[in-house]
């Protein structure tokens, strides 16, 4: 435990002698109405639960040093906006995993091979649902090994974390508005690192229906991201077997 907290001390001091782009703790405003396909993502249907705390791991064997703390800023940028998306969800880094987990509430990040050339995508969001509805139990976010910009690191993991917390992509939204646009180049940053104002503001709407109801999960069926604005989302999830 105490290698643990140190080897988070080590890191976070990494963060700020990097130069990782400075996050400001305030709510961003909005400035124009959150109009979903122009400045706002649609909502999705994977989310995790309400005021759940997620535990992170990082395959830190997959990594450079110098890209970790691009990766840990990306849960430091979501969950200083936690309590405004009225989600609850917060990200802890826990330490070092030697391979994906499958514990509850664990969030593995991870490298392996998820570059498409036609689709531009360079990583990818696994999530698990053990009562096959649309709460995550696990899940895993994949970085493509060509994906080695420590700030296109840091800004399409902030897109995934958009994913987990029930975003869809919204690839015909504003520049700048939202954290789920499109990627146009590999290893170029978007310079979207935190969630927008509209982003907060459709998290806030996934939960608040996640309060009405939790949907079950729909008929099995290929969920990898199609590179656009699906019927669902835009994120694979593998149910496991009973």
């Amino acid at each position: 435990m105490k290698m643990k907290r140190t080897l988070s001390i080590i890191l976070l001091s990494l963060i700020a002698g990097l130069g990782v782009r400075d996050v400001h703790t305030q709510t961003p405003t909005v400035t124009a109405p959150c109009r979903i396909g122009q400045q706002a993502p649609a909502i999705g249907f994977w989310t995790w639960a309400a005021n759940a705390h997620v535990k992170v791991y990082i395959a830190s064997a997959d990594f450079k040093t110098k890209e970790i703390p691009y990766l840990l800023k990306a849960f430091q940028n979501w969950n200083s906006a936690s309590e405004s998306t009225a989600s609850g969800v917060t990200f802890e880094y826990v330490g070092d995993a030697k391979q994906e987990l499958s514990c509850d509430n664990c969030l593995t990040v991870m490298r392996g091979p998820v570059f498409d050339k036609a689709k531009r995508h360079a990583t990818e969001l696994k999530a698990f649902s053990a009562h096959r509805d649309q709460i995550i139990n696990y899940a895993s976010i994949i970085i493509d090994p060509r994906l080695t910009n420590p700030q296109a690191i840091l800004d399409a993991v902030a897109h995934e974390l958009g994913h987990n917390l029930g975003l869809l992509d919204c690839y015909t939204c504003k520049k700048k508005s939202t954290l789920m646009n499109q990627f146009k180049v590999m290893n170029v940053p978007n310079d979207m690192a935190m969630p927008t104002a509209c982003d907060i503001a459709q998290v806030r709407e996934a939960y608040k229906e996640l309060k009405v109801r939790v949907r079950p999960s729909p008929p099995s069926r290929n969920l990898i991201d199609e590179g656009e604005e699906p019927v669902d989302d835009d994120t694979p999830i593998v149910i496991p077997k009973p």
